[in-house]
């Protein structure tokens, strides 16, 4: 579908969900899903105004706790969407996406090692969570445990080949593993799937080859 189709349809998802939420201003769901909609188009201070609502009707609304922390998260707004995380998981304790942001909350503060106990408590709960397993390389290959970061980013591979950022990621944790000629085959992977593959890491890649 072309950009400008979707612009239309979100459009009119966008209108649709407002004359509900207008009619029904009770509807916890509708202020939910109007948030996510302005998300994917862009208007971000009125997702947050929407998700923010959601939650003033329902203030167990964990979905949108994790959406509007993920907004927030997106802003630098790190303190309020890590509060909105550890809040959905004292309701929900068991839910994997909770703990895959508050991951990323904790490595983007540096504390790799909370953002990897993050993430291997998000995949006991779901095995097959993809964003977990990505994110884990990454933590792994900025600790410099080079062997668990492939073995990490070839389990996300795994679970969904297609993936860009998972081909972008083994090809890095590879990289660092001294394994460079397969590095070189997921890069190339990862470009062709769409992924913007840094020039800096394509050239050293290249000099070990050539060396």
């Amino acid at each position: 579908m072309a950009d400008k189709e979707k612009q239309v349809d979100l459009k009119t998802v966008i209108a649709d969900l407002e004359k509900v939420c207008a009619e029904k201003p009770e509807n916890v769901i509708a202020h939910h899903q109007l948030g996510l909609v302005y998300r994917q188009a862009g208007q971000v201070d009125k997702a947050i105004a929407a998700l923010e609502r959601a939650l003033e009707l329902d203030e167990h609304s964990v979905e949108s706790m994790i959406n509007l922390g993920a907004i927030l998260f997106d802003r630098g707004e790190i303190d309020r969407a890590l509060a909105l995380n550890e809040k959905a998981l004292a309701i929900t304790p068991n839910m994997a996406e909770a703990h895959v942001n508050i991951g990323l909350i904790r490595q983007r503060q540096g504390m790799v090692e909370e953002a990897i106990k993050s993430y291997d408590r998000a995949i006991q709960i779901d095995p097959n969570l993809l964003t977990a397993w990505i994110n884990l390389t990454s933590a792994y290959t900025m600790n410099q445990q080079d062997e668990k970061a492939v073995e990490a980013a070839r389990q996300a591979v795994t679970l969904e080949p297609d993936s860009s950022m998972a081909r972008n990621n083994l090809a890095v944790a590879l990289y660092f593993n001294g394994e460079y000629q397969e590095a070189k085959t997921n890069a190339d992977k990862a470009a062709d799937l769409g992924y913007p593959v840094d020039p800096r890491f394509l050239e050293a890649l290249e000099q070990k080859l050539a060396g």
